[in-house]
This record gives structure tokens, C-alpha cells and sequence, in this order.
């Protein structure tokens, strides 16, 4: 592949648009350009990039006997009403209106459309267990797309699906597809680390994602300091700290808080830490308010709320708090609540508290949650944060970001039984399916290569998906001996399967070797006037600093060498 006659568009500066490093690099790069916000097209080295990492996606999931489908991306509505998610997977997800009048839905994912496959063509005990893949593209109405592919309208996923008649057969195909996801990420050359996650509106139980850890990720993850527990900051768990004494100052008492609404506000007027007060959160779910209580120094976790009252949670307006609590917003507290209060664990040992009256500009002080309000159910409720203790070993642990690849899910019964998925057991009886869901961001996988792997030149491109392995740098071009070398050498590299970009273009040399660092492109090879007097080439690697001369009858050989060590 000839340079000037394909299409590597690289920028000089990053455009204002990009925020983190592989936005910026993928365009710089010229690998993909903005159509809108959330939609990108993807340029000739960023599809190259692209497709040899769905080839080795493909490779695993045949090696571990998935089969491969393609399934539509426009889906009717009806599915979705099966299971209920046309109305829980709410504003972001894409529904349209065919000229017939029919409800129909760009999918998202695709758990409806595959069930509605097993529940037609697998009937039989004797046709499990299966697993089914597809690599296609996704739609997601995101509100705010940002980070280039990290979070787009549209992109391409690989997802697989597997059916098994019991838990037990359920738990091998999880694990096949928990080990090819390993051989995956180690072959596309990402460090990542298995977390636990929730299941979210998936649904199912077990539930694991693989994270490259990136300042840059969106995802929070704690991870031990001496286990190898880790999870995301959606799941995590800590161990609550163990509970205090504290000499009895009596019952509480109302102390004046003039104006004083946030947690910093009344810590400062009372000269209290945060940690002293109690947050007291109003939320509904549906139709039902109730009361959240935690550490007024931590954060509530939406998620684990939501798994505890069995319904989506969403704050309350002021209206409602007002209502329930007989208070402005800021003066909220658990004692003399009439709805329904909970609260986090950690709470139990806080013997000396600070929380809103229920009365404007009102605290109370020296609380003591368990003998002074009616707590309907303690519980973990909070974000894990740095130093908290680990629950399986109580050693500290420390905060992470990360950036998700791939996620499996153990779904259990949630959409067979919702769609009928039923199989005729050994002695004929009908019985029904249990399923698990394994996805991989295919276009996020190809970033996240790039957000872990780059300097302050360029990308450094893992060997098995850089668009080229090798840039042959004619650096005089109009000079037939050079121009004859380097497409020779470039000859002799695609016979053995090498991709090689020929930079034949009429530019400085000083603007060639920083496109080919840019690009990042694993060997380097120059050919040029000074170097084929002496009858050898320039080549280096983009890790290192220095370049070695070789011989221009052994550069081939050499190359071919150097492309086993980058794994190609």
C-alpha cells in the first residue's frame, strides 16, 4: 500500500473536540473524522486496525465452539415488550416508525432477537448447549457523546449468547467464554483487570467486566492491596468499620443552623468533621418516598439503592420533600419520619451524629441512629473509596479508573422465561433455558489499545493490530534506485504476510518520520540516497530510540525476525 495513493489525512494539533489522548490520536492519525456528534467514519488504517481485531475476536469465539449469526439491527417492538425493556431501557434507545405504521427499534443489543431464535429453532435437550456470536453494529442515543468511540450513537460490538439447559452447564459455558475473553484481550495486547460488576439492565446474577485501567476511564474500580478481589465502583463492597463506644451524652437536641444547608455548611458552623453528620437523602419509587441515610462524608450508590427497595429509585423534588419531611431541602433527618427510612451499615456505629430537625434551619446533635429512629433495613449503600476495607480480607483497598471492553453476564432465566424458551428433557418433560450474555466493545477495544499503548509522539500499535506492521520511508522518492529498494523490500515483506505502508510521498524527511511516529507504526524502515551507498537500510522499532543499519540484502530477513518478537 502506497501512501499518496490511499488516505491517511494526519493533523499536526488535535482538534479542540477531542479531550482525552486516544480521541486525539485517532484523529491525529487520521484513522477515523466526525460525521456528527457520537457517529465517525472510519478512514483506511483505522478500519485495517479494525478488522484484525474482529478477526482475532472471531478466531476465539470459534475456538471455543460459538456460532457465528448475523442478526437485524432494526428490531420490532413487540420483542422488547416481551420483556418488558421497551419502556426500562427508557430515552436511549433509538424507536422509530416504519411507513406501515410499525413500531420498530434500532437495537442496542440483542438479547430479544437471539431468544426469539432459540425459542423457534432449539427444542430438544439434544440440541444443547449453544453458543451464538455475531460482531454488528449497535445504537445507543447517548445524550452527551464524548471520547471518540468511547461513547457514540453508533458502534460495533461482538456479542455472544449462549443456552444451556442447567446452571451447571451454564457455569462451563461461562467460564469458555470468560477464558476466550482472556486469550482475546492478551492477543489484541491490553493489560486488563476482571472485575465484578453488577448486572444492571441486563438482568442475571453473576456478572464480570474487563477493565483497562486508564486515568481517561469512565468506569470507577476498587481493587485489594493484597487479595485479588476487585469490582466496579457499581458492585463494590467493603467491609464496614467495626463499631464504637462513646460515652452516652443523653438524648439528642435541636441546635439552631441558620442558613447552614450542605454538609460542609453545618460541619464548619458546628465545628464537626463531615463524617460526624448524617446525609439524609429523599427519594421515591413510584409512588412511595422514603429516606436514605448515610455518612454525610460518602456518596450514595444509585445502584445498590435501587437492588435494595426492588425498583428504580430517582431523587424526590422539593415538593415531595417538603411534604414528607416538613422541611426545606437541607434540614432532612431519619428521627420522627413517618415513610420509610434506610440506612447504610457504617451508620450502626456512629454513636454521636449530626443530622437535619425536619425543621428549617434546625440540626440535631448527639443522634444515635439506632436508638433514636425507626431504620426499616441497614444496608451497603455507599461508593467504595480509597482505603476503605476489603471484604474478603479486610486489607485497604485502592481507586482505579477504567475503561470497559468486555462484560459477561450470567442472565439466568429473565428472558427465556419471559419469551417461552423451552427445551423437551430425557424423559420428555418441557423445561425451560437458562442463558448467559458475553459482549465485547469491538470500536471501544480498538481505542482502548490506544489509550493504553502511546507517547507524546504517537500511537504505539501492539504488533497483531497496527494497521501496517511496517512504514518503508522512501525519503528521496524521485530517485528511481531509492523508489526501486523500497517497493522491492515492500515486495518481499506482503509475500510473507507482513502489511507494509510505502511512504513514497514527495515530503521532507522530517515530516515522514513524525507521520510514521504518529501513526505508530511497530518498524520503521528508511531507505534513502546516503543509506543505499553504503548498501543498507535504516530500520528501528517504534519502541526504541535507536535505529540499527542493515544490510539491504538481509533487511528482509531481519524485519521478518523483529515482526515475531511484536507477536505479529
Amino acid at each position: 500500500m502506497r501512501w499518496s495513493q490511499t488516505l491517511i489525512p494526519t493533523l499536526r494539533e488535535a482538534p479542540q473536540e477531542a479531550e482525552i489522548p486516544s480521541h486525539q490520536l485517532m484523529l491525529r492519525a487520521g484513522l477515523i473524522r466526525k460525521l456528527a456528534g457520537g457517529l465517525y467514519t472510519f478512514l483506511p488504517l483505522g478500519l485495517k486496525a479494525l478488522r484484525k481485531i474482529e478477526t482475532i475476536i472471531r478466531e476465539e469465539m470459534d475456538r471455543a465452539g460459538a456460532i457465528e449469526v448475523l442478526m437485524p439491527a432494526l428490531q420490532p417492538r413487540e420483542l422488547w415488550e416481551q420483556t418488558g425493556r421497551y419502556s426500562t431501557l427508557g430515552d436511549g434507545m433509538f424507536k422509530i416508525v416504519d411507513r406501515q405504521k410499525r413500531d420498530l427499534v434500532l437495537g442496542p443489543t440483542h438479547e430479544e432477537v437471539i431468544t426469539d431464535l432459540a425459542t423457534r429453532e432449539l427444542n430438544s435437550y439434544r440440541q444443547l448447549p449453544k453458543t451464538f456470536y455475531q460482531i454488528q453494529t449497535k445504537f445507543r442515543d447517548e445524550i452527551r457523546p464524548r471520547f471518540g468511540l468511547m461513547r457514540a450513537k453508533e458502534f460495533i460490538m461482538k456479542d455472544a449468547y449462549s443456552f444451556d439447559a442447567d446452571a451447571a452447564s451454564l457455569d462451563r459455558s461461562y467460564q469458555s467464554m470468560y477464558d476466550a475473553y482472556v486469550r482475546i484481550f492478551e492477543r489484541v495486547g491490553l493489560r486488563v483487570k476482571v472485575v465484578e460488576a453488577d448486572t444492571g439492565a441486563m438482568g442475571g446474577s453473576s456478572s464480570h467486566e474487563f477493565m483497562v485501567l486508564a486515568d481517561a476511564g469512565e468506569d470507577g474500580i476498587v481493587e485489594c492491596t493484597a487479595c485479588a478481589y476487585a469490582a466496579n465502583l457499581e458492585k463494590a463492597e467493603r467491609l464496614p468499620p467495626a463499631n464504637s463506644t462513646a460515652p452516652d451524652r443523653g438524648a439528642c437536641r435541636e441546635v439552631p443552623t441558620p442558613g447552614k444547608r450542605t454538609i460542609e455548611e453545618v460541619a464548619a458552623f458546628l465545628t464537626v468533621k463531615p463524617e460526624a453528620l448524617i446525609k439524609t437523602l429523599i427519594y421515591t419509587a413510584g409512588k412511595q418516598a422514603f429516606a436514605v441515610c448515610i455518612p454525610g462524608n460518602r456518596e450514595l450508590n444509585e445502584i445498590k439503592l435501587t437492588r435494595l427497595v426492588g425498583a428504580p429509585v430517582q431523587m424526590a423534588d422539593d415538593e415531595t420533600i417538603l411534604k414528607v419531611t416538613g422541611a426545606p431541602v437541607g434540614f432532612a433527618g431519619p428521627v420522627g419520619l413517618k415513610i420509610p427510612v434506610y440506612a447504610e451499615l457504617e451508620l450502626q456505629s456512629h454513636q454521636q451524629s449530626v443530622t437535619g430537625a425536619n425543621k428549617a434551619d434546625t440540626h440535631l446533635v448527639d443522634i444515635d441512629i439506632t436508638r433514636d429512629a425507626a431504620v426499616e433495613k441497614y444496608a451497603d449503600l455507599v461508593n467504595c473509596t480509597e482505603g476503605d476495607a476489603c471484604p474478603r480480607c479486610s486489607a485497604p483497598m485502592r481507586a482505579k479508573r477504567g475503561i470497559e471492553v468486555g462484560h459477561v453476564f450470567k442472565l439466568g432465566y429473565k428472558y427465556t422465561q419471559a419469551m417461552g424458551t423451552a427445551y423437551l428433557d430425557e424423559t420428555g418433560n418441557r423445561q425451560p433455558v437458562i442463558m448467559g450474555c458475553y459482549g465485547i466493545g469491538v470500536t471501544r477495544t480498538l481505542q482502548a489499545v490506544i489509550e493504553q499503548s502511546h507517547d507524546q509522539d504517537g500511537i504505539i500499535w501492539p504488533g497483531a493490530v497496527a494497521p501496517a506492521v511496517v512504514a518503508i520511508l522512501a525519503l528521496s522518492p524521485t530517485l528511481p534506485a531509492c523508489m526501486d529498494a523500497a517497493t522491492a523490500l515492500a515486495g518481499q515483506l506482503e509475500t510473507q504476510g507482513i502489511d507494509c505502508v510505502l511512504d513514497d510521498r514527495d515530503e521532507r524527511p522530517g515530516v515522514k518520520f513524525k507521520d510514521a511516529d504518529l501513526v505508530g507504526f511497530p518498524i520503521r524502515v528508511v531507505v534513502s540516497e546516503r543509506s543505499l551507498a553504503k548498501g543498507s537500510v535504516e530500520v528501528k522499532l517504534r519502541t526504541e530510540k535507536q535505529a540499527a543499519s542493515i544490510a539491504l540484502q538481509d533487511a528482509a530477513s531481519h524485519i521478518l525476525k523483529s515482526t515475531r518478537t511484536l507477536q505479529v
